[in-house]
């Protein structure tokens, strides 16, 4: 996982983030390192005596607060308006660590990782938001995917979307082009997003209540699987420019996904593909998926997506006739 990949020790950012937010960073061997910052006046407090012993505090309500007390070895980048999240050198397999260090590591992240979770999903509860974890490979087509979807389901209810990318602001722009609100997170060397990027996500973004939250998540099918963001639902895209044997291939992602967006079945007569297998495939790791074909390009089945959305929006609000087995 994250412990082993390196990626723990990536640099994050936030686009647009508030000034004045506390954040953490948790390193390859298991430290954790977090800081608070007023960019007001760039007044920065940081209480580190250089071993390896830290405690932390969190709250919703009223921002973070982190107690921390010492760290080795750490670099601060600080900018106006982003939220950084560490910085130095990614260790690419954590050397001299044991395996029995290694998962009790991944436990520590993993649980850490589930009480910002926690905490998002009950301000998304709190909000009557909808939040969605839309995951797949690189070049599955989610963006555009994403931005047709927009379009049909902005007249019906509010809609936000957090983005979540290595570099570069592009998808959240094309977002943006759609006429609703879009936050770029930039994960630097980092595979997946995680909760407590949602959490300051969030705050910044500030999604309208009773909105449709999709957040995409960085392209990758291997580490975003282990990583519950708060959602009431994880939708994986698979298009038929992949291989039909991906949910084989990549079990973790598709048993933990409720419903998978078969993409581009436009292209279904130009390509080698075999979607009934890759059907099948899917309810080998995971009988309880929901599957709809899809194309942006058409329209082919967007309005069952669409449908779909709006059972998971009327289950999730009080007084819903929606029932979950719908769904």
């Amino acid at each position: 996982m994250c412990t082993v990949c390196g990626c723990a020790t990536g640099e994050t950012t936030i686009e647009g983030a508030a000034r004045g937010r506390s954040h953490e960073h948790t390193h390859a061997d298991g430290t954790v390192h977090s800081h608070e910052h007023h960019h007001d006046g760039h007044h920065h407090d940081h209480d580190h005596d250089h071993h390896h012993e830290h405690h932390h505090g969190h709250s919703h309500d009223g921002g973070h607060e982190h107690e921390h007390h010492e760290h080795e070895h750490h670099h601060h980048g600080h900018g106006a308006s982003v939220i950084d999240f560490g910085a130095g050198p990614a260790r690419a397999h954590a050397p001299g660590l044991s395996q029995t260090r290694m998962v009790q590591i991944e436990q520590d992240i993993l649980a850490k990782n589930d009480a910002y979770a926690a905490a998002n999903r009950a301000r998304f509860d709190a909000d009557r938001i909808l939040a969605l974890n839309v995951v797949s490979s690189p070049g599955s087509g989610k963006t555009t995917l994403l931005v047709a979807t927009i379009e049909l389901l902005k007249v019906q209810a509010p809609v936000a979307v957090i983005e979540g990318d290595q570099q570069t602001c592009n998808d959240a722009e094309r977002i943006r082009a759609t006429g609703v609100p879009a936050l770029q997170i930039n994960t630097g060397k980092g595979c997946h997003l995680d909760a407590h990027m949602i959490g300051h996500g969030v705050e910044t973004l500030r999604p309208a209540k009773s909105a449709v939250l999709f957040i995409e998540n960085v392209g990758n099918l291997v580490c975003p699987a282990a990583f519950d963001l708060g959602e009431a639902h994880r939708v994986v895209v698979l298009s038929v420019t992949e291989g039909e044997d991906k949910p084989l291939k990549y079990p973790d992602m598709f048993a933990s996904a409720d419903l998978m967006l078969l993409s581009k079945v436009d292209l279904l007569t130009h390509v080698d593909f075999d979607a009934k297998a890759c059907v099948a495939n899917a309810r080998k790791v995971n009988p309880r998926i929901k599957v709809i074909e899809v194309s942006a390009k058409t329209g082919a089945g967007m309005a069952a997506w669409i449908a779909w959305l709006q059972a998971a929006r009327t289950l999730a609000f009080p007084g819903g006739e929606v029932t979950a087995a719908t769904l």
